[in-house]
């Protein structure tokens, strides 16, 4: 398997770049998507966040903003007995105390 090259040469330093990024870059380099980045956060709504929920909320957010594009806060409903209001309300709160 070849090794692929992850740095990014922009403006003479070289950061390491992480798969993520990699794909959108080069998606935007072909055109693919028509160059939009969007991406979503779809918690279910039957309990609060934990740190995992805050890593995939930094990472769907931060990807977009970085890349001039969009992130939806989509709650899933696959389980509607066990979804309460509050548990709507804390997530809304909770990704705007993230920063997004």
């Amino acid at each position: 398997m070849a090794e692929q090259d992850n740095t990014n040469t922009n403006n003479g330093t070289s950061e390491r770049i992480d798969f993520i990024r990699q794909i959108v870059i080069e998606d935007n380099k072909t055109g693919k998507w028509n160059h939009r980045v969007h991406t979503r956060f779809p918690p279910e709504p039957n309990g609060y966040l934990h740190i995992g929920h805050a890593k995939s909320i930094c990472l769907n957010f931060g990807i977009a903003a970085e890349f001039g594009g969009k992130c939806n806060l989509r709650f899933d409903d696959t389980n509607p007995t066990k979804e309460e209001q509050e548990y709507v309300d804390s997530i809304i709160y909770d990704v705007k105390w993230l920063g997004w």
